[in-house]
């Protein structure tokens, strides 16, 4: 198939979150007839509820400035699917993201003919084995994976990494993870594997207690990000400056939380046996779009992938900081299965004007059911994102409009804003 069949076939497979088949038998079963290329290189796994994303971009870029041959391997994507998988520090092109559905689903179909898989696999399962097929392809050396949903029945976890990493623990997906945050930590220490070294970023109590356990029971060395010492600490509002191992260090990703995913990063490098000023080149070149992403000025436009009530509470703090008592004008638009109730609660206080729209995704909340729950005094809905910026055209050059709610909202943002397109 061209590119646009694989990404048409991919979607038709049905949302990865709501159509999830939690379970490893079907991954392994095909990656063991692509002839296991999990096995072909090194790999750091990391999980976690936020930063996790930051802190893999992070990792990757320290390893590709110690020079590696690297691929990175994340999910959502923002506006194409060729976002997921990188190599040497870019997506991708179309016609290697077609050639890899190709061959994954061939292996697939063949797997169905004679009764080795249940069903094709997922949306997720599908992109996990193409990642892992072109990293095999392209010579890649190490290769960071982010978890996409939990970790214990994730389809990356088929993998035997070097090293696991957690990222900051928090609420999201308890549909699918549990309603506390014991249960969602069980789920995430599920990537531990006996004796492989850990990183823990800082944790809130409940989750660290379950994820400390877990490693002892596994007789898992675990680094801590805590145990990262850094000084000098300068945050403004394109990124953060601070002093680490006799060097000052500039992380280009803003909000005072790539702080800790930064000290995560870093202690998973050292972790590796990357040098110090390696790991300060990686960080100052990480890039990570549609978090705290500002693609406009005059008046700013702000995208921040703020999708649960931890990403909210960091979007504030932002806001806080470097926003009051600056006029801000909020899009808003979120899934369903989101704690919408708490995020508005969190964000529209620190809006002058707030604007409830809805992502073309049919998860998507729609805006008057969120009007009932927003308690502002100036509110409008919108039907789509594109009414949304025509009502936010009203902004005058010193406000600032911030696109948030949904990483499926930043992604039609940046492609109507940027003009962000899949590569050939």
């Amino acid at each position: 198939m061209n590119y646009p069949d694989s990404v048409r076939f991919l979607y038709a497979l049905g949302n990865e979150i709501k159509t999830a088949k939690l379970g490893l038998e079907r991954i392994g079963a095909l990656l063991e007839a692509l002839g296991n290329p999990q096995q072909a290189c090194r790999i750091v796994h990391v999980a976690g509820t936020n930063g996790k994303g930051s802190t893999c971009a992070m990792i990757e870029a320290g390893l590709r400035a110690a020079g590696y041959r690297t691929g990175l391997f994340t999910s959502p994507h923002l506006v194409e699917p060729t976002e997921r998988i990188s190599i040497a520090g870019s997506p991708v092109g179309a016609a290697d993201f077609a050639r890899a559905f190709d061959q994954v689903h061939a292996c697939a179909e063949t797997l169905l003919r004679r009764e080795r898989i249940d069903l094709h696999p997922t949306y997720f399962e599908s992109v996990t084995a193409m990642a892992l097929v072109l990293f095999r392809e392209c010579g890649v050396q190490v290769a960071v994976l982010e978890v996409g949903l939990g970790g214990r029945l994730d389809a990356t976890n088929v993998v035997t990494p070097e090293l696991c990493v957690i990222a900051p623990v928090d609420f999201d997906h308890e549909a699918f993870l549990g309603k506390s945050l014991e249960s969602i930590a069980a789920e995430k220490a599920g990537i531990l594997k006996r004796g492989v070294p850990a990183v823990f970023a800082r944790q809130r109590p409940e989750a660290a207690g379950v994820l400390d356990t877990r490693a002892a029971d596994l007789g898992v060395p675990v680094a801590r990000s805590s145990e990262i010492q850094i000084a000098g600490l300068s945050l403004h509002a394109t990124g953060t400056d601070f002093e680490w191992a006799g060097l000052r260090l500039s992380c280009p990703l803003p909000g005072e939380h790539q702080v800790e995913n930064a000290r995560t990063a870093i202690a998973a490098l050292q972790c590796l046996g990357v040098a110090p000023e390696a790991v300060r080149q990686g960080i100052a070149q990480t890039t990570w779009p549609g978090r705290l992403e500002r693609v406009s000025a005059n008046p700013a436009i702000v995208l921040d992938g703020a999708h649960n009530p931890a990403g909210a509470r960091a979007l504030a703090a932002y806001l806080d900081r470097f926003y009051d008592p600056r006029r801000v004008w909020l899009i808003f638009g979120t899934m369903r299965d989101k704690a919408v109730a708490e995020m508005a609660a969190i964000l529209f206080p620190r809006a002058r004007h707030v604007i409830l729209t809805a992502p073309a995704q049919a998860r998507a909340l729609r805006p008057e059911t969120m009007l009932e729950l927003a308690g502002h005094d100036s509110i409008e809905v919108a039907a789509d994102l594109a009414a949304a910026l025509r009502l936010a055209a009203g902004a005058a050059r010193d406000d600032a409009v911030f696109i948030t709610g949904s990483l499926f909202l930043v992604g039609e943002a940046r492609a109507l804003l940027t003009g962000a397109t899949a590569r050939p």
